[in-house]
Order: structure tokens, then sequence, then C-alpha cells
């Protein structure tokens, strides 16, 4: 659907079909998913952070109240939240293209 999509667009799509993927019928994931989730597919912004405090608390709410499930938009936050924080963000803000 985004085959002429610009980069940022089909970085945005790629991450919903991965969300929607492993989604429940209802659109929505168990943290406990989430978790198994964000170690599959973000293993490279996650890898080594896990010394830090904003990680450590992500991860525990992630663990804590299982029962809650989260949904895109709070996937996304949790995306944009992880990386802002990844020691992988400073390697990839020295790169000038994405091709």
């Amino acid at each position: 659907a985004l085959g002429k999509g610009s980069d940022l667009e089909k970085a945005f799509a790629t991450a919903a079909l991965v969300y929607n993927n492993s989604a429940d019928p209802e659109g929505k994931l168990s943290k406990a998913e989430t978790k198994s989730l964000l170690q599959t597919q973000f293993w490279g912004f996650i890898q080594g952070q896990e010394n830090k405090p904003k990680y450590r608390e992500i991860i525990s709410a992630l663990d804590e109240e299982s029962e809650n499930k989260i949904d895109f938009e709070d996937f996304m936050i949790l995306l944009v939240s992880l990386t802002l924080m990844s020691d992988l963000l400073q390697e990839i803000k020295s790169v000038k293209t994405t091709k």
C-alpha cells in the first residue's frame, strides 16, 4: 500500500503491521506480549539499556498488572520512549542517509 511512500511513512506502516500481527482481535496486546514483541522486534534499541532507570520503569510496568492490555497508541508511545533513551539513537544521529 505504501510502495511509493516516504521512508518515514514506510517505517510507521511497518510498526503498525508488526503490532497488528501480534494483537488480539480487539487490537490490543497483553503486557507480556508487548514485552516479548519488544525483545524480538526492537532488540537493537533496548539492548544495553537494562541499567537505565527509565528503562527499568517501563519494563516493570509491563511486568505488573499483566491483565491490562496495551493499545496501538500506548505501544507507539512506548516505542518512542525506548528510542529516545537508547544508545543506538546516538549512533543513528550520526548517519546522514537512509539508503
